[in-house]
């Protein structure tokens, strides 16, 4: 017994007490551990209504920086975030691999590629546990995509395994001892053990607690434990959401009957309190019902300001990746603009944050019009054209179009209805956006919703209807859609209850405005540990000017423009947790938009507002393309920065731009027969680009930013090491030392980025991944020295038959330079071994 409890008490702990926190036990002294979602803020419990939060460029963007300082301090702010809304545990960071620029997550990654992944991973966690806030390392392990993301399998060999996807995750254990893993949705078949994530005994406990002695709480994603006895001997530790679940007493009779260990529950709780400290949530132990002892630092830190600001304004534009720069279009000087147009529809409706558990409700939104306005001398010589909708869903109902039965109110009244039919409450909510988790009472089985729309315009109105769950609409006493999924969590694991399918129904107005009856009634949906809820979407799209029409507007306004910047990219409807994404397109509005004011105006500036690739079938025509990512709240401030040269867009891209949709590696994520095939190997992204001779867009690490650079030389000092010791994930390497030159006229940020070929030894290599980089900051003209550190790692293959790491000793080809298709310097490092000793050292010419 673990401090005299018994083992139901034990049981009790390993289940959450709710949504977000983990039980207490007074006893322990153990006070309730609060989680919050993550990664580009730190959304808050929502336990305090119209809560706000800072909003951070998304987590591809922090990646584009290749600066693991920036990061590190990125992390402090969400701890900081993190404790002034009393949240102990941070679900971020998502070290999961974008092995397809289709995975409809893919924003929230940080990069195609295992080391630079880590490498940031581990700032991040530092930065975090730095000031006292755990992170939760996720997805373990191989959940790289959205379709059926609850039932597929991922068919991985053992190789490609370690070497690729479960190299960030050790990585960041190894250099930042992450307080909290999650466990995936899917699962794996590794060719020894095939089994969902949360089942997989062999990577959860034999790999993650055993070889990695990993000491932390495994968590469950949320609502993802479906067994028992065989998830708490896999390596779970503890089971979200609660306080329901499938452990409680089935876990208690596994136990009596032996089929789980108590040892193995009396771990488990040893973990979780070991997570309560860490956090500052372990104190002397109190009677419970009475008072506990109050915990250190309990006062909130100050609300957010403009240092928080700043620090975002900062990450967005030092991510910003300056893509083409023709003729020096860019830095644009400011003072010589009386005329800018700002034309697009990413313009209008900028795209901040990715959909689904990354999204945090902003503290303040800085658009892109907003950005412009106040760093132009005259603001009054912007004009903004949307160019036409780039959407595929009509827009929320205004609310003045939508008034309750009484006639007074706008918008959509709800009746709570019990299974007698009676009414037990009502409300009436100013949107076409009905929905939400928590907001129906305990005794409603039905919602019913009612609103009278009135539309006015002559021509063709569309209404559209997105409902999750079974459901019936009907409109002026006519049924017009119906629905009878009667599924109940999986609806919120799919995201159906956030982003419905929808209907849309014309309606036409000739002179007279019509007044329509909307009634929708909505079986209440419960969801297990995330509440009994109800989704119901109003939308609606009255008549207006053509798509042809906008665009010819953008483009008289672009023609009579100093310069045109042109906003382009994806939204909600395309880039979210909850579904992977049918290819790489844009739509061809976008397009035509882009060709038709290029056309008409030589000093255009095209802005790419997306999270993940998107094809550019013009790139090479614009004088000046900008990839700013889903940059956050401070949007506009960061672009503006970036085009007035206030700051250097100094970002690199994190992955690779494909050209063309047939020469993506993996163009799809979805399963057959219930398992993704990893057939590819270790040739993901970049590399797999490289083995194929395929030449991308732009390549995986490239960046222009303000100035030029020459890269002069490179030496690398010898490293010796037993061979007996284990393989380290990180820790010290081989140091290269690389002189650059800034040849510009301004100061600038260089990423130094080094790539290895590894001897041709009859295994199948990537022809050259990434080893090493680093960031600095160089004046115009000056010379400096950058510090690379080669892991050991690099020099080492998984073996599957001795299942263990091995050195490739021969001769390796290190090239440097400044992304992986644009290499400058080349170093020969020889590997060798004498019975004892691994010796890495300079290429020696043979005597």
């Amino acid at each position: 017994m673990i401090c005299g409890l018994d083992l139901e008490s034990k049981v009790r702990l390993l289940t959450g007490a709710s949504l977000w926190a983990l039980p207490e036990e007074p006893r322990l002294g153990l006070h309730s551990v609060v989680t919050s979602d993550g990664p580009q803020g730190v959304r808050g419990t929502g336990e305090t209504p119209g809560e706000t939060g800072l909003l951070a460029p998304a987590p591809s963007a922090m990646a584009a920086t290749w600066d693991a300082a920036l990061a590190e301090r990125l992390g402090g702010l969400f701890a900081q975030e993190a404790r002034r809304k009393h949240v102990d545990v941070v679900l971020a960071p998502l070290v999961n691999l974008q092995r397809t620029p289709v995975a409809g997550r893919h924003f929230e990654c940080l990069s195609e590629d295992p080391l630079l992944t880590g490498v940031l991973g581990a700032a991040l966690v530092r930065g975090l546990q730095g000031n006292g806030v755990a992170a939760c390392l996720k997805h373990f392990v191989a959940n790289d995509s959205e379709t059926d993301r609850t039932h597929y399998r991922s068919r991985v060999g053992a190789r490609t395994l370690r070497e690729v996807y479960l190299a960030p995750f050790e990585r960041v254990l190894a250099d930042a001892g992450p307080w909290s893993v999650m466990g995936a949705y899917s699962g794996v078949d590794d060719g020894v053990e095939s089994a969902p994530m949360l089942e997989h005994h062999r990577l959860m406990t034999g790999v993650l607690k055993g070889e990695w002695s990993y000491d932390g709480t495994v968590i469950s994603d949320w609502a993802a434990t479906r067994t028992a006895a065989p998830s708490a001997n896999a390596g779970l530790d503890l089971v979200m959401p609660g306080p329901d679940g499938p452990w409680g007493e089935a876990l208690l009779e596994a136990v009596r009957h032996g089929t789980v260990d108590e040892a193995v529950i009396d771990d488990k709780v040893m973990r979780l309190m070991r997570l309560a400290a860490r956090v500052g949530k372990l104190t002397a132990p109190w009677t419970h019902g009475g008072q506990p002892p109050q915990l250190p630092d309990a006062a909130s830190p100050a609300a957010v300001g403009e240092a928080d600001f700043a620090m975002l304004r900062e990450v967005a534009t030092r991510g910003t990746v300056l893509l083409r720069n023709e003729r020096g279009l860019l830095p644009l000087d400011v003072g010589r603009l009386t005329r800018v147009a700002l034309i697009g529809p990413n313009a209008v409706q900028p795209y901040l944050q990715g959909g689904g558990s990354a999204f945090v409700p902003a503290v303040r939104t800085v658009t892109f019009e907003d950005g412009l306005r106040a760093a132009l001398p005259e603001p009054g010589g912007l004009t903004v054209h949307r160019g036409g909708s780039s959407r595929r869903h009509a827009p929320f109902i205004d609310p003045s179009r939508a008034s309750a039965p009484d006639g007074i109110a706008q918008g959509v009244r709800a009746d709570f209805i019990d299974r007698d039919g009676n009414i037990i409450t009502s409300e009436v909510r100013c949107t076409g956006n009905w929905g939400g988790f928590g907001r129906v009472p305990d005794l409603a089985e039905r919602v019913v919703l009612t609103s009278r729309v009135t539309l006015v315009e002559p021509g063709t109105h569309v209404l559209e209807f997105g409902c999750a769950g079974r459901f019936t609409v009907e409109l002026d006493g006519q049924t017009i859609h119906t629905g009878d999924d009667d599924r109940g969590v999986e609806l919120v694991l799919e995201s159906s209850h956030s982003h419905p399918a929808t209907h849309r129904h014309t309606v036409q107005v000739s002179g007279t405005p019509l007044k329509l009856d909307l009634r929708i009634d909505l079986r209440v949906v419960d969801g297990d540990g995330y509440g009994r809820f109800v989704t119901a979407h109003l939308r609606h799209q009255p008549p207006g000017p053509t798509v042809e029409q906008e665009i010819a507007d953008a483009v008289d306004a672009a023609r009579h423009a100093d310069v045109a910047v042109v906003v382009i990219g994806t939204n909600e409807e395309v880039e979210s947790e909850g579904w992977d994404r049918p290819g790489l397109a844009l739509t061809d509005q976008q397009h035509r938009l882009v060709r038709a004011v290029n056309a008409v105006n030589p000093r255009t500036v095209v802005v790419v507002n997306a999270g993940a690739p998107v094809l550019l079938p013009w790139a090479q025509q614009v004088p000046a393309l900008l990839w700013a990512w889903l940059p956050g709240q401070e949007a506009g401030h960061a672009l503006a920065d970036v085009l007035f040269g206030h700051a250097e867009p100094a970002g690199r891209l994190p992955w690779t731009l494909p050209a063309r949709a047939e020469d993506v590696p993996v163009p799809d994520a979805i399963p057959v027969g219930g398992v993704v095939e990893y057939t590819e190997g270790i040739h993901i992204g970049y590399r797999a680009y490289d083995q194929a001779g395929i030449e991308p867009a732009f390549a995986f690490g490239h960046g222009l930013g303000w100035t030029t650079w020459s890269y002069d030389s490179a030496q690398a000092q010898e490293l010796s090491v037993p061979a007996s010791l284990p393989s380290p994930a990180g820790g010290d390497g081989l140091h290269i030392s690389v002189n650059l030159t800034n040849t510009g006229t301004r100061q600038g940020h260089e990423v130094v980025q080094a790539y290895l070929e590894s001897p041709g030894d009859g295994i199948d290599s990537a022809v050259r991944p990434l080893a090493a980089f680093t960031t600095l900051a160089v004046p115009a003209g000056e010379t400096a020295s950058a510090t690379l550190m080669v892991p050991l790692r690099a020099f080492q293959t998984w073996n599957d038959q001795h299942h263990r790491w091995m050195n490739r000793s021969g001769r390796h080809r290190l090239r440097i330079g400044r992304s992986s298709r644009d290499l400058r310097l080349s170093l020969d490092i020889d590997v060798e071994e004498d019975g004892t000793t691994t010796i890495i050292r300079p290429g020696q010419l043979p005597t």
